[in-house]
């Protein structure tokens, strides 16, 4: 029997992490230790981070700084970073892992799939033909090649390079 291994996910699974004991917001508590290390780039008013438990390999969330939970609620320098960082997102991924498609999304609210409720974020997803397979549909396991430290290793240079090319 062949045996995968994701150590990682152990805290999400028995609901042993701080976000999901916890009343505060994953997002807004970047100082926890750990948080920091997933972080690729920070703006003025948002950042780039690594999700802990992806879809996909290189699996990035675009996130505002301010806790806010709607489109609505953010102010111009917020949403036009948001779309700058998505951007960045969309480029580093096409070039690091040349996908064959993205999802790029925001869910508000639970029953559109938000499992942060409170504080916005955008999900930029890469996606590869047949990269749902049997594991994923029948044995509710996602099979991840690399973990996130080689993820943060190969778009951090790509998210630093982006910001020198916008200055």
């Amino acid at each position: 029997m062949e045996r995968l291994w994701s150590p990682w996910r152990l805290a999400y699974v028995t609901g042993a992490s701080g976000a999901s004991t916890s009343n505060a917001c994953i997002f807004c508590n970047t100082d926890e230790p750990g948080r920091d290390e997933l972080i690729l780039v920070r703006g003025r008013v948002s950042y780039v981070v690594l999700n802990l438990y992806p879809y996909n390999n290189g699996h990035l969330m675009v996130v505002p700084n301010r806790h806010v939970a709607t489109l609505e609620a953010t102010d111009p320098e917020e949403r036009d970073e948001l779309m700058c960082f998505t951007r960045h997102a969309e480029i580093a991924l096409t070039e690091a892992y040349t996908p064959q498609g993205l999802n790029i999304g925001i869910n508000l609210g639970r029953p559109a799939g938000a499992g942060v409720v409170d504080h916005l974020h955008v999900h930029v997803v890469p996606r590869w033909n047949g990269d749902t397979n049997f594991m994923t549909v029948v044995g509710e396991v996602r099979v991840l090649p690399e973990d996130l430290g080689a993820t943060k290793k190969r778009l951090q240079p790509i998210f630093e390079r982006l910001a020198r090319e916008d200055r």
